[in-house]
């Protein structure tokens, strides 16, 4: 089982404390994942308004979120 899966069906709990918890720690993950891809398409030449399409933001906020990271 993948630690998405594992958190996922945590989520899931009926226990509030358990479900919130693994809410907070799949956020976490998101985000982490969504720098990695971000940070993957612009070293391929993606424009930021193709990064933002894929992500369905705009350009301002995802160049906002993900711009000043070591460019």
């Amino acid at each position: 089982m993948t630690e998405a899966t594992a958190l996922a069906a945590a989520a899931a709990s009926s226990d509030p404390g358990e479900g919130l918890r693994a809410v907070a720690a799949l956020r976490r993950l998101l985000e982490r994942l969504e720098a990695v891809q971000v940070r993957n398409a612009r070293n391929q030449g993606w424009a930021w308004q193709a990064v933002a399409d894929s992500l369905g933001v705009s350009r301002q906020a995802v160049h906002k979120k993900h711009g000043g990271k070591g460019r």
